[in-house]
């Protein structure tokens, strides 16, 4: 994954689609609203997406530079990439089916057929939605859309680096969630180093933290309360080649504090985000990521899919 790939993605989906995404705010608040040295911690406000994810740039991405067959299309998703991916498939006309793990919030299942996908529940989780995913695909010969570890869908995903960079400069630092990957794999691509990327991912769910105490993806235990979007066994291929070179830092946080990190998101700004868009302010509370005197932190707020009633 490069530069040039996220060109051409920014390329497709600028042409004729901004009906369909759109170009999320930048917020700044100085670093004393934190507490911390940082000049600015910056907000990109990504869960403000079409179909209430950043997935929406890499299904679609996905979906328009390939031949959609007569079957449509089909996912599996803990949420976020089924509904992204329902969205696309209702703006160009075409079917979708998604499959779904049980621990997939009703929240999102309804969205889903909303945006008239046909929901499959299969599993206790991601991965197992995915076997049931892979076998329908194959009897259908229906368009797959993989939620994180296809090439289409990460340069469609590093698009919102671009957009940062044209909206607000280049930041110093992007501390960004991690499940499968896509996100990070490319924003990293985008940034080449040239901002310091920085992976947070859930004690529970330590995908690319266990890959590289193994030296290799490895599959790991799911769990805990970021579990329905950051669900992902493995980390991806795409992001794990991509962060090899272009990430250093892989954190990990406690359910506890993201679940702290998203009240005070809504308490305090009257945010309403998943518990894995609350990851980055996470890290910042808890010191589990200090910026150093003057530094620009991004924040990347990716979904808000969640029954908003359980913030109050």
């Amino acid at each position: 994954m490069n530069r040039s790939e996220i060109d051409s993605a920014w390329s497709r989906l600028s042409k004729g689609y901004s009906h369909f995404l759109r170009e999320t705010p930048v917020i700044k608040l100085p670093g004393a609203v934190w507490g911390i040295a940082a000049a600015e911690v910056w907000l990109k406000l990504e869960h403000l997406q079409v179909g209430g994810s950043f997935k929406a740039r890499g299904m679609l991405n996905r979906l328009l530079a390939n031949p959609i067959p007569a079957t449509g299309v089909i996912v599996a998703s803990g949420g976020n990439a089924g509904i992204a991916t329902a969205a696309a498939a209702k703006a160009l006309g075409v079917s979708c089916e998604v499959f779904v793990p049980a621990v997939c919030s009703e929240a999102k299942r309804a969205r889903l057929r909303a945006l008239g996908a046909q929901v499959v529940v299969s599993g206790a989780s991601y991965g197992e939605a995915l076997d049931a995913c892979l076998a329908r695909q194959r009897e259908t010969g229906a368009l797959l859309t993989h939620a994180y570890d296809q090439p289409e869908v990460v340069a469609g995903a590093g698009t919102l680096a671009c957009e940062i960079e044209q909206q607000a400069g280049l930041p110093d630092s992007v501390l960004v969630s991690v499940g499968g990957g896509g996100l990070i794999a490319g924003i990293a691509a985008w940034f080449e180093q040239r901002a310091r990327v920085v992976a947070l991912e859930p004690e529970l769910a330590p995908t690319l933290f266990q890959a590289r105490a193994a030296g290799q993806p490895v599959d790991v235990a799911v769990s805990g309360i970021a579990a329905d979007s950051l669900g992902a066994r493995r980390i991806g291929g795409i992001a794990w080649e991509v962060t090899q070179h272009h990430v250093k830092d892989a954190l990990l946080l406690p359910d506890a504090a993201i679940r702290t990190a998203q009240h005070w998101l809504w308490s305090e700004l009257r945010l309403a985000v998943e518990p894995a868009a609350a990851l980055g302010v996470a890290a910042l509370q808890t010191g589990a990521y200090v910026p150093r005197a003057g530094e620009r932190v991004c924040l990347i707020l990716c979904g808000a899919n969640l029954d908003p009633a359980g913030l109050a």
